[in-house]
């Protein structure tokens, strides 16, 4: 037996032995699923097939390096550079890059991510002159991208009379408008978005037969990572390139699909053995990860679901500590609690080793308060990409132009940035002319004597002065390679002394992040590994594809991670904190339309809580701070679906108890508390303890009484506000000024 075929354990071996026909491995999570495609790919190389007939599909940048690593230590040589493997978008824009001229593209088109994107429709919106408020962005967006995947174009959609009521009664009565307008000045700029590049790809195979016939022959052996989170388009596309071989494998776990916001269709996984009949059904279910306790409770989660593929999925890990379900009196106090348990377990942790997870993003500004106020170093992942910032995306915009001028967005980025006395009045009448003679604004620039703009002598001759500079750029990038025009196009725009010359702190961390760029150019350039020369437009042909993940920073390490459940399938961590437990928010309030909506809500929480290693606490509170007030909160329903042998239940109500050290908790439930779970330094207080002042009737409390707090001392009601377990004061307490307290909690004595 091959050495490589011994580090796997049985079930994943098979799975990896079987090369020919159609296979699906079912992997639960933690149980070696990454592993399984690596060696597989592996195994299809040692027995001699052609690493540029294999098709490798992922769903992030990340796992396809990895990967491609791994593939690397044990096959040797640099096969792995000569597999097609990637994420979706990256290898479906590199066969439409080849096949550009077929579609009317040019090859180096630009791919316009989503800032792009919506810059391009704010725009026509403006243009238009229509009220942003009734075409709001986000709902324009999702909408041209929700047609776009049902395969209906701008022309279609006016054959939908469903689709054009529903606008008619929303009063977006342009939005068909809108949609065409948006389709032909991405044509015009030779622009694709993400959602362009599923559907031309389908549509390349579609419409040329011959084309779709080349690929099918190519790509002998494919492999798909994340099967249950295709959505129906991508799902076409990779029939479509199996039909002549069906030699197919796909990996995937239907308990962690979770994306059908965003168009993931779990049908596809389960409806695999329908499309091929004849495939051969792998289950992983041994996990590597957790412990038992947590696999056991996961387990005892999942079960509820009806629309499931069964597996079993255990561990030969130790039992591990029991899963802590906290409660809190207030979200903020949730934020206080979750701060300090990290703080006490850091003695023999590291900060990377923490994430504290959320249904939605609102949700972290607790979070963020409280652990800034304890001084511990957080990121936000899935916030603010590296290559969202301002100064990266003009600098990124100025190679698209060298590249690319008819690039709409990127032209009207850097036209007058740094300023050149090009102003916006000036630009929208380049737009406009440009609009009216239906071509692009570099087209407008570069013969602008032919058409009737009316602008003065010295405008048209900056304008001529940008249009010569791009071109000067254009002409370097022939002969120099990625690093070497960056270099050139950052000092001659004047960027670099724009940003340099800006010595506050924001402006030296602008002028770092552009040097980061440029380090990350030159490390492109001395260690590229493509069939080309190392030149811009290689290295700019996957930069709109890029996310946070895939530009992570020293600085970024060693700090506890914040994110939603969604951005962590995937990883792992050896503490796993889930916060906001509650009904309308976990499961959300927007699950409640149908069995499938909640099923896939428990899916979430099921992803939660395999990314535990070691530990997992689960947090809950009373109230919570939403839409401008206080709102009651019920502990999610998904806590009571938990297997209550592994769970212990605490209550943290009392902030002031959480923030003493060394700190106490008390049991909620003593039947299930049990010493061993309760963190070091923590310690159980009675109920006693809680009664250091006496609580007065506060119904009838008025303005101008002293009261009495057992943390911020005595205090001068100065108003109060709202009604029954809403109600608040605002209370001005000695040498430490104002606060705003919740009646219901806060716990005053009336001292006159």
């Amino acid at each position: 037996m091959e050495d490589y075929l011994q580090e796997l354990n049985p079930d994943q071996r098979k799975a990896v032995i079987q090369t020919n026909g159609s296979s699906m491995v079912i992997a639960g999570a933690g149980s070696g699923k990454t592993r399984v495609l690596t060696y597989k790919i592996v195994h299809l190389l040692k027995n001699g097939v052609n690493p540029f007939n294999i098709l490798a599909l992922t769903f992030t940048n990340k796992a396809s390096k990895e990967m491609k690593v791994r593939i690397d230590k044990i096959v040797g040589g640099e096969k792995s550079k000569s597999l097609w493997m990637g994420t979706f978008h990256s290898v479906f824009s590199r066969i439409l890059r080849i096949e550009a001229e077929k579609i009317q593209y040019p090859q180096n088109f630009t791919i316009y991510d989503t800032a792009d994107s919506k810059s391009l429709i704010r725009s026509i919106i403006k243009d238009l002159n229509l009220d942003k408020e009734v075409y709001k962005l986000g709902t324009i967006q999702n909408r041209i991208s929700s047609l776009k995947n049902n395969f209906i174009t701008p022309e279609g959609y006016k054959n939908h009379p469903e689709l054009t009521q529903t606008d008619l009664k929303a009063k977006r009565t342009e939005f068909g408008r809108i949609y065409h307008l948006y389709s032909q000045r991405c044509f015009k700029s030779g622009a694709m978005d993400f959602d362009d590049l599923l559907i031309k790809t389908y549509k390349l195979l579609e419409e040329f037969p011959e084309v779709m016939y080349k690929y099918q022959k190519k790509f002998q052996y494919i492999l798909v990572d994340e099967y249950q989170d295709t959505n129906h388009i991508q799902y076409l596309i990779i029939k479509k390139l199996a039909a002549l071989n069906e030699n197919i494998c796909v990996v995937g776990d239907d308990a962690q699909s979770i994306y059908a916001f965003r168009g993931a269709n779990i049908q596809n996984i389960l409806n695999f053995k329908i499309d091929y009949p004849d495939y051969k059904l792998y289950k992983l279910e041994q996990n590597y990860r957790s412990t038992k306790n947590i696999v056991e409770t996961a387990n005892s989660l999942i079960r509820h679901n009806e629309k499931q593929i069964e597996k079993d999925v255990w561990t030969h890990n130790k039992n591990g500590e029991e899963i802590i379900i906290c409660e809190s009196a207030t979200d903020n106090d949730e934020g206080r609690l979750v701060s300090n348990t990290i703080n006490q377990l850091l003695s023999e942790e590291n900060y990377k080793d923490f994430a504290i997870l959320y249904r939605t993003n609102a949700q972290s500004r607790a979070l963020e308060e409280a652990l800034r106020k304890m001084a511990i170093p957080y990121k936000i992942y899935g916030g603010l990409s590296f290559y969202q910032r301002k100064e990266i995306k003009d600098l990124l915009s100025y190679f698209r132009m060298t590249i690319n001028p008819k690039d709409e967005e990127a032209l009207k980025r850097t036209i007058n940035y740094p300023a050149r006395g090009i102003g916006a009045t000036t630009l929208q009448k380049l737009i406009i002319t440009a609009n009216e003679n239906e071509i692009s604004i570099w087209e407008v620039i570069n013969e602008i004597d032919s058409y009737n703009v009316k602008i003065n002598s010295g405008t048209k001759n900056k304008i001529l002065e940008y249009s010569t500079l791009i071109k000067s750029f254009s002409a370097e990038s022939e002969t120099k390679n990625a690093y070497e025009i960056a270099e050139i196009i950052t000092k001659s725009s004047g960027l670099f002394s724009l940003l340099n010359s800006d010595k506050t702190p924001e402006g030296v961390n602008r002028f770092e992040n552009i040097q980061e760029l440029l380090n990350g150019m030159k490390d492109f350039t001395e260690n590229y590994d493509g069939e080309l020369t190392p030149i811009l437009s290689e290295f700019m042909k996957d930069v709109a594809l890029l996310t946070d993940s895939d530009k992570e920073t020293k600085d970024d390490y060693n700090k506890i991670t914040l994110m939603t459940i969604h951005a962590s399938k995937g990883l792992e961590f050896p503490y796993v904190f889930v916060v906001g437990m509650e009904e309308g928010l976990f499961p959300s309030m927007m699950s409640g339309n149908s069995q499938s909506e909640l099923e896939e809500e428990r899916r979430l929480f099921y992803v939660a809580i395999t990314r535990a290693e070691k530990r997992l606490f689960l947090s809950h509170s009373n109230i919570r701070f939403k839409w401008g007030q206080y709102i009651d909160s019920e502990p999610s329903r998904f806590l009571s679906e938990l297997d209550q042998r592994y769970i212990v239940k605490k209550n943290f109500a009392e902030t002031q108890k959480v923030e003493q050290r060394p700190y106490k908790i008390f049991a909620k439930t003593k039947t299930n508390f049990k010493k061993s779970s309760i963190p070091k330094k923590f310690v159980k207080v009675n109920s006693s303890d809680h009664s250091r002042i006496k609580q007065s009737d506060i119904s009838e409390l008025q303005n101008g009484q002293l009261v009495k707090h057992s943390k911020f001392g005595t205090g001068k009601v100065i108003n109060i506000e709202g009604e029954g377990g809403n109600k608040k004061a605002i209370v001005f307490f000695n040498g430490i000024g104002q606060k705003q307290l919740l009646l219901k909690f806060a716990r005053l004595e009336i001292i006159k």
